[in-house]
């Protein structure tokens, strides 16, 4: 079972490491959030090399993960470069379930993470599955005792507070996933009907944390430093799981280290160190999707690059015209070229901003 630790309080935390067995060893518990569309090996890789203290695939259906076609074993891609290689599954059928894991095991994975929060309509409705699971805590349970069952390594949850206000069961299911041997439980402080709208509930995250002899991960609009810190005092987990708040800045995370360790911020990368980023980042993804593929992929991740940076409007539209990889890299270093000469810093989006954008 893992070893929980309580948060410091005052202006600094100590970040203590979470043991899951199966030597399976957070050492830093702010986590990379899976996000859909985002968190492919690339952008794992490079969050790891950042800081990050685990990182965890893109959710993968347990169905898809079986017929293993070329899209899903590319999502299911495992980091084997140090560090933890976490995959997350969802489905609704616990046979189904285990032998995914099973595949997901023999493909490197030290860590399987189960989704029971997504709240997207063609998976919580469609398939039965991520969110929809926490209005059957019976199905639930079935799911995650096989999953368990079906791998030596750690299991661990994703859920959110419930599937509305009026069935707020976290802290119930984390015990019945504890009961069914379940490492490590992250909570997202919304409903399914809230999807990404509303604050995220980081108080709420207490009555998991009390629930359960488990660690807790706090998850839901952290995207400032202060955020992390407040996160943690209101919910007293274990750790952070971060996404949003890195869309564009795959360096916050350990920006948010450093200040819940020393309870000061440190300063954004220089421009010429983000240039750095934003071209490792790019040729990770074309070496990784191809180069059709990759240009098309990693145009959001060059929008949210840009943010905060003088002509980045222009910029985008240019970026999403072009068809040719060559030409988008000519295009990046000219545009940051110009504006490292001029020594202009990159203003950090504000909080707002980064909360609209989708999760």
């Amino acid at each position: 079972m893992g070893k929980c630790h309580n948060w410091t309080t005052g202006s600094a935390s100590k970040l203590a490491a979470i043991e899951l067995g199966g030597h399976v060893r957070i050492a830093t518990p702010v986590i990379l959030a899976p996000m859909s569309g985002v968190t492919d090996l690339p952008f794992r890789r490079l969050a790891k090399q950042l800081g990050a203290g685990m990182v965890v695939s893109e959710m993968i259906a347990s169905w898809a993960m079986i017929r293993e076609n070329r899209k899903t074993l590319a999502m299911a891609a495992m980091d084997r470069a140090g560090g933890i290689s976490a995959l997350q599954l969802a489905g609704c059928e616990p046979a189904a379930m285990a032998e995914a894991v099973r595949l997901a095991v023999d493909q490197g994975a030290d860590l399987i993470d189960i989704n029971f929060g997504c709240p997207v309509k063609k998976v919580a409705l469609g398939q039965q599955a991520g969110s929809a699971l926490m209005r059957d805590e019976q199905a639930a349970a079935a799911i995650l005792a096989a999953t368990v069952r079906a791998v030596p390594v750690p299991v661990t949850l994703k859920m959110r507070m419930g599937w509305d206000h009026g069935s707020l069961n976290a802290p119930r299911l984390a015990r019945i996933a504890e009961d069914c041997g379940i490492r490590m439980v992250t909570v997202h402080g919304r409903t399914r009907q809230q999807f990404y709208t509303g604050t995220a509930d980081w108080d709420f995250i207490a009555q998991v944390k009390a629930a359960v002899n488990i660690p807790v991960i706090a998850n839901g609009d952290i995207v400032t430093e202060e955020d992390a810190a407040e996160a943690l005092r209101r919910s007293g987990a274990d750790g952070l799981m971060i996404g949003r708040g890195c869309y564009g800045r795959p360096w916050f995370i350990a920006q948010v280290v450093h200040f819940l360790r020393l309870g000061q911020p440190v300063a954004e990368p220089s421009l010429a160190d983000q240039k750095s980023v934003v071209t490792t980042h790019y040729s990770s993804i074309l070496d990784h999707f191809g180069s059709h593929a990759g240009v098309r992929l990693a145009r959001k991740h060059v929008s949210w690059y840009s943010r905060g940076l003088p002509g980045s409007a222009e910029f985008r539209a240019a970026v999403n015209r072009l068809a040719d990889a060559a030409a988008v890299l000519r295009l990046i270093d000219s545009f940051y070229d110009g504006l490292i000469a001029r020594n202009v810093a990159r203003t950090v989006p504000r909080r707002d901003e980064m909360l609209a954008e989708a999760a």
